[in-house]
């Protein structure tokens, strides 16, 4: 199948490691100029090395705690190089814990890296898009906006806020050639399932290893998932073959969520 991605030009957020990194490598793979997004300057320039470099690739520091400075770096690369026609919004989530005993500093500081970043990305590259008649904009965020997970209270909420704002956004954008759509990654070999196995090992009494096999067996498929099956997903939607593909969450999750 010809995606028909050559030389669209894609912002990926949190792309120096796991589900990012490997959707910046499948997007760059299909002749995507591909810019990375993250705090850290060297992780970031580590990752550029490993793009295909017949392509037109380039990285922007950012740190999504702050989304006014987000937003001017992103309009400030756009003026100065070009606009771009895919964003993957993908930002680590929320520590763990139960939602009662959560503080509203977590809950604010979760909306922020969320729900306002997303946003403000959405602000700073729709225009440039619709000129194009083409956009995609792909959100990162978690089965549990189709099923809450138990010892995650402040992300089930913030990740329900953000398919929410996703859903609304839809709705308004569609009708110039901009699709937004949510990706929901089930058990995937992160550092993110890495610290969560270790939580759930600590609480439980068992073993990480122990852990592991546990929630393997929570998926039909008994294993986890690599960041490139997730990867390849949102390549999938980014592209010109899922062009009437608009509004809805994809679980990647080996078909752990019970919900249709």
């Amino acid at each position: 199948m010809d995606l028909k991605l050559n030389n669209k030009n894609a912002l990926v957020c949190g792309s120096t490691q796991g589900i990012g990194k490997a959707t910046a490598m499948a997007l760059a793979a299909e002749g995507v100029n591909v810019t990375l997004a993250a705090r850290n300057r060297d992780k970031l320039k580590a990752v550029l090395a490993e793009l295909p470099q017949h392509r037109n690739h380039s990285y922007i520091v950012a740190d999504f705690s702050n989304p006014r400075d987000l937003q001017e770096q992103v309009i400030n690369f756009v003026e100065k190089n070009h606009g771009f026609h895919i964003v993957i919004n993908n930002t680590g989530g929320p520590r763990s814990g139960g939602i009662l005993t959560a503080s509203l500093e977590e809950f604010e500081n979760a909306f922020t890296q969320h729900v306002k970043c997303n946003h403000v990305l959405a602000q700073a590259t729709i225009p440039f898009m619709k000129t194009e008649g083409f956009g995609r904009i792909i959100n990162v965020i978690s089965t549990s906006v189709k099923e809450p997970i138990p010892g995650l209270g402040v992300s089930n909420t913030i990740r329900g806020a953000v398919g929410n704002w996703s859903k609304t956004l839809s709705l308004e954008v569609g009708a110039f050639g901009i699709t937004v759509n949510n990706v929901l990654p089930g058990f995937t070999e992160t550092e993110r399932l890495t610290q969560i196995i270790k939580i759930k090992a600590a609480n439980e009494g068992n073993t990480i290893e122990e852990m592991a096999e546990i929630m393997k067996n929570y998926t039909p498929i008994k294993r986890f998932a690599k960041p490139e099956e997730t990867a390849s997903v949102i390549t999938f939607l980014a592209s010109e073959a899922a062009s009437y593909v608009n509004g809805i969450n994809v679980p990647v999750d080996g078909g752990r969520t019970k919900s249709l």
